[in-house]
């Protein structure tokens, strides 16, 4: 498995780290460096790592509510980078070429433009619909608050009725097989367990620290948010359906800190309650991976770890 030890960080005996799946493969964000590895159509599994930008580092990190914003744009940014990476080593033979990982396809400004079309389908489907779709029916409902509810509410069906749509197409069921197999090998490495396929196979594949988790937790939160705005500043429709966009750094800044609470609270009954939604929604966006793509899973965990503690190789490897 990119047959680097496991390595303990100097500031802390168990730093926190997450991730993503990606195509056939994980991507693992670490403390300093973040680690891909994804399984190419040979068998092999190709792994690399990188720092992580310096855009997205520094003290700043750890400002409660700025960290929010801050790691979501990174997320967001990271995210996009490792699909498209993964998406060319996926395809790719046994060739020189994939052994060094192929080439970025992709400029920055092109991932960026992609990245703002997203946000913006984003926040038309799960911020403006629900407010347009109750627009119809307040007439008939005569209290801001219960219309603020309906909107919620809408809101959480758009976001459960995708995430489960989706999951009929074979392509994401194993992205969400290997979004299983990334909790489970944080988990197993949050245990201070080894990261074997038989410890990794003990762990859930829910994890309170989860994207799935965050989304569900911004839709709740939107809930309050929005009907304490409507109730201060109610307006026209122009006004409302900014009062949906222009506050969503601050909701993301709010959510993040529910989760980064609840997962550091996981055993107590307050931070069950926290994660409960999220860790619902994640038996959508989860499921048990094989073998094999839980190596690929340690192989993306153990490459970050070990680029952390710096005992990481200067190259790309491909493991057989």
């Amino acid at each position: 498995m990119c047959s680097h030890p496991q390595a303990e960080h100097a500031e802390s005996p168990r730093p926190l780290y997450g991730g993503q799946a990606v195509i056939e493969g994980v991507m693992i964000r670490g403390v300093r460096h973040y680690s891909l590895a994804v399984r190419r159509p040979d068998g092999e599994i190709f792994c690399t790592t990188e720092p992580v930008s310096s855009k997205f580092s520094g003290k700043v990190r750890r400002v409660p509510f700025v960290r929010g914003v801050l790691i979501l744009a990174e997320t967001l940014w990271l995210g996009m980078k490792s699909l498209q990476r993964s998406a060319v080593i996926a395809a790719e033979e046994s060739t020189e070429e994939g052994k060094s990982g192929g080439s970025d396809t992709v400029s920055n400004l092109t991932m960026g433009v992609t990245m703002l079309i997203a946000l913006a389908l984003g926040i038309g489907i799960f911020l403006v619909l629900p407010l347009l779709a109750v627009r119809l029916i307040e007439p008939f409902i005569g209290s801001l608050l219960v219309s603020n509810l309906i909107e919620g509410v809408i809101r959480l069906v758009i976001l459960v009725a995708y995430v489960a749509g989706i999951s009929l197409m074979r392509d994401i069921r194993r992205v969400y097989a290997y979004h299983g197999a990334e909790h489970m090998a944080v988990h197993t490495y949050e245990a201070g367990q080894a990261l074997t396929v038989d410890n990794v196979r003990q762990h859930p594949t829910p994890h309170p620290r989860c994207g799935t988790a965050f989304l569900i937790t911004v839709a709740i939160v939107s809930v309050a948010a929005f009907a304490i705005l409507d109730a201060l500043l109610y307006s026209g429709l122009g006004w409302r359906i900014l009062s949906r966009i222009v506050p969503i750094p601050v909701v993301a800044a709010v959510s993040y800190e529910i989760i980064r609470f609840a997962g550091a609270h996981r055993g107590a009954w307050f931070g069950k309650i926290l994660s409960a939604p999220g860790l619902w929604l994640q038996q959508i966006t989860t499921r048990q991976p094989d073998a094999d793509q839980i190596e690929v899973a340690i192989a993306a965990m153990e490459a970050a770890v070990a680029a952390d503690a710096g005992t990481v190789p200067a190259q790309p490897s491909v493991v057989q």
